[in-house]
């Protein structure tokens, strides 16, 4: 299988000033595609040749399992935002929130928690499992709740080069201003 670039459903100034421009041509046109490509050059002739981007992360480890695991977490990151989103989410995503966290400020606060402890480059989740239980996870590096058998509906990206052209060093105020461009409909796609 040959991985693509994940087509962006916005212009990359259409998340300003939430991410900017520079950000996105940076983040998703150089960082991603790094991994996009380094992915590709890995795995054929391997057994992942023709595995699915999921199947590779569950099953593998190294230099593999980091390339594959930042481009899935990329493809679900970007394509999570849209112009114009945010606020609270309505609808199923909504009602399962509010069952496990008591309310959406409850969840965007332990969410946001989550994020700013997390030591040093990584992953913020939500994420469900198979009966549709939610859970916040951390995640180091390159890792994803589908290593754990839980489906990610909602990830940020708290390693510094999703933020420092924005906010340096103020990981705190980049969780906190990504709740603005969530696209609550891509989230309940998800589930």
């Amino acid at each position: 299988m040959h991985f693509e670039l994940v087509q962006l459903p916005y212009a990359t100034d259409a998340l300003a000033p939430v991410i900017g421009r520079q950000t996105i041509e940076f983040h998703h046109g150089k960082h991603l595609q790094g991994y996009v490509n380094n992915l590709n050059n890995m795995v054929g002739g391997t057994k992942f040749e023709n595995a699915d981007l999921e199947t590779i992360v569950k099953e593998s480890d190294g230099a593999v399992f980091n390339n594959a695991g930042q481009v899935l977490n990329h493809n679900l990151y970007f394509t999570q935002f849209a112009p114009n989103a945010g606020g609270k989410p309505a609808g199923k995503p909504a009602i399962a929130i509010d069952a496990t966290f008591g309310s959406f400020e409850n969840f965007q606060r332990e969410f946001e928690g989550a994020g700013v402890g997390l030591f040093g480059s990584g992953w913020v989740w939500l994420a469900a499992d198979k009966d549709g239980k939610l859970t916040i996870v951390k995640e180091a590096n390159a890792g994803n709740p589908v290593t754990k058998g839980l489906k990610p509906l909602l990830g940020f990206d708290v390693w510094e080069h999703a933020y420092y052209l924005d906010y340096q060093n103020r990981r705190a105020d980049h969780l906190t201003e990504l709740w603005k461009i969530v696209n609550w409909k891509a989230v309940e796609a998800r589930m």
